[in-house]
C-alpha cells in the first residue's frame, strides 16, 4: 500500500507577537521565527536547551503551567465559509486520531439515522470551536480545540439499513479481493464511519467519547482504532513526517495547489448522485507493519525497497525529497538506480496511469503479538473522487510486484461516502436522508 502520506502544517502568518511574562529572562527570539521553524512546542524545547539553568531555575521557582496557545488554540471550521468539503481531508495532519465504525442497530432505519447525523453533528460543530456540548464529561474541559476535525462517512451497507440504495453510489461497490489481503471482517467495513483528529490526545478522547454517548441506541460500536503522528513542533523545521519504519512518508501527495487537485479528490458537479458533489471517498485499511523484519535489514536494503534516501526522503537517482524521480535512469551495472519494485516508483502516478490519491494515515501501536513482535503499523486513510481509479488502480500495481508488501500486512479494509459539509443549520448527510 503506497505509504508516503503526510502533510506540512504552515504557520499563522496572523498569530500576533506574545510579550514574555514580568520577571522572565529576556530571550532574543522572535516567536514568529520560532513558528517557522519549530512551531510552538518545538519553541519551548529549544528555548529551554539554549537558556541553561536560567529558565530551568525559573521554572522551579513559578509552577504554574504557561499555554500552548499556538496549539491549543487553533479551530478549524465545522461549516468551512470558503468551500464545501468536511474538515479532516486537506487539513493538515493531527497528533492524535480515532478511526470508530458503528452500525445501525436492529430496528432502525432512514428516520433513526437522521436523527443520530443531526445529533453528531451538533455535537461535532461545538466540540470543533471548542464549546461544550450538552451533558459534557470535562475530559478536555481546560483545552482549546487544538485543530480538533470529525468527519463523517457512510458504507455501503447504511444504504440497505435506511432504505436507500437507489442513492448508493456506484462509487461504493466493494473493493476488489488483493492477493495480500487478510483482512478481519470484525474491523473492517460498517453502516457509518468517524474519523477524528486533534494535536491533544484529551481533547480527541473527548470527542470519542461524546460521539459514541450520542449514538445512544441508534447504533452499535462496530470496531475503533487509535492512531498518532508526530506533534506539530516537534522538529528544528517543518518537514515531511516519517512512519514507524523511520521513512519519510508523504512526499508525493497531491497538493491543494496542484491545478487538478480538486478533480482527483472530490466528487464534481457532474455526478449522478447529486448529494455528494462536493465530498469525497475514503479509503481505509490497518496495515501491520512487520517491523522486526524490516529493521534487520542493512540500510542500503531498506532504501533500495522504497526507493527514496532514509535521511531526508530523497530519490536514489539523487537531489532533495522534492527532486522528481529519474525512473529512467541506469546504474553502472545497466539496472535502474530505482529498481522496478522500489514501493516509490510502483506507486508513483507515472507507473499508474496518472492515478492519484490524497494519504493522510496516522499510525498506531497497539501492543505486542505473542511472539513478541509489535502490533504496529499504519491506519491508512486515502481520498478520493473515485476509489476505481484511484486507491484500486494503484493497490493492483502494488499487488503485483511492490518490494515492500513483503513487510506489510493488512488486516483490516473500509471505503466510505463522505458527504460535503453541512450547511448552515443542516447536518451532514441531510439532503441524501431528506432529500
Amino acid at each position: 500500500m503506497s505509504m508516503q502520506t503526510s502533510q506540512k502544517r504552515t504557520p499563522d502568518p496572523q498569530a500576533p507577537e506574545p510579550q514574555a511574562p514580568a520577571g522572565q529572562v529576556p530571550l532574543e527570539l522572535s516567536r514568529r521565527r520560532l513558528l517557522g521553524t519549530v512551531g510552538a512546542a518545538g519553541a519551548a524545547g529549544l528555548v529551554a536547551g539554549g537558556a541553561g539553568g536560567a529558565i530551568g531555575a525559573a521554572a522551579t521557582h513559578d509552577s504554574a503551567p504557561r499555554a500552548l496557545t499556538t496549539i491549543g488554540s487553533t479551530k478549524v471550521a465545522f461549516r468551512p465559509a470558503r468551500d464545501r468539503h468536511q474538515a479532516g481531508i486537506t487539513t493538515p495532519l493531527q497528533a492524535s486520531g480515532h478511526l470508530v465504525a458503528f452500525d445501525l442497530a436492529p430496528g432502525s432505519g432512514r428516520k433513526e439515522a437522521a436523527a443520530l447525523l443531526r445529533r453528531w453533528s451538533r455535537t461535532a460543530e461545538e466540540l470543533m470551536a471548542g464549546r461544550r456540548p450538552d451533558a459534557d464529561t470535562g475530559v478536555a474541559l481546560d483545552a482549546g480545540p487544538s485543530s480538533l476535525t470529525v468527519t463523517f462517512g457512510l458504507g455501503h451497507s447504511f444504504f440497505g439499513r435506511t432504505g436507500l440504495t437507489k442513492r448508493r453510489p456506484v462509487q461504493l461497490d466493494p473493493l476488489p479481493d488483493f492477493s495480500a489481503d487478510a483482512l478481519d471482517p470484525k474491523r473492517s467495513n460498517g453502516d457509518l464511519w468517524i474519523q477524528i483528529g486533534a494535536d491533544d490526545a484529551l481533547v480527541a478522547f473527548h470527542a470519542l467519547r461524546a460521539l459514541q454517548k450520542d449514538a445512544g441506541t441508534a447504533a452499535r460500536l462496530r470496531w475503533q482504532m487509535n492512531g498518532f503522528n508526530r506533534t506539530p513542533g516537534a522538529t528544528a523545521h517543518p518537514m515531511t513526517s516519517r512512519n514507524l519504519m523511520g521513512q519519510v512518508d508523504g512526499t508525493n501527495n497531491p497538493k491543494p495547489s496542484d491545478p487538478d487537485f480538486d478533480e482527483r479528490i472530490f466528487v464534481g458537479r457532474d455526478a449522478d448522485q447529486e448529494w455528494m458533489r462536493g465530498g469525497s471517498y475514503a479509503v481505509v485499511r490497518r496495515i501491520r507493519m512487520l517491523l522486526d523484519e524490516w529493521e534487520k535489514r542493512s540500510l542500503h536494503e531498506q532504501e533500495k525497497v522504497i526507493g527514496r534516501r532514509k535521511a531526508n526522503g530523497a530519490p536514489l537517482t539523487g537531489g532533495s525529497e522534492t527532486t522528481p524521480m529519474r525512473l529512467d535512469a541506469n546504474g553502472a551495472d545497466g539496472l535502474p538506480v530505482i529498481p522496478a519494485n522500489a514501493h516509490a516508483r510502483v506507486a508513483a502516478p507515472e507507473s499508474n496511469q496518472g492515478a492519484a490519491m490524497l494519504r493522510r494515515p496516522f499510525s498506531f501501536h497497539d501492543g505486542f503479538r505473542e511472539d513478541g513482535a509489535p502490533d504496529a503499523g499504519l491506519l491508512f486513510v486515502c481520498w478520493q473522487a473515485d476509489p476505481l481509479r484511484a486507491f484500486t488502480q494503484i493497490q493492483r500495481k502494488l499487488d503485483r510486484g511492490d518490494a515492500l508488501s513483503a513487510f506489510l500486512r493488512h488486516e483490516a479494509s473500509g471505503l466510505y461516502a463522505v458527504p460535503p459539509a453541512a450547511e448552515a443549520g443542516d447536518y451532514v448527510g441531510r439532503p441524501l436522508l431528506e432529500g
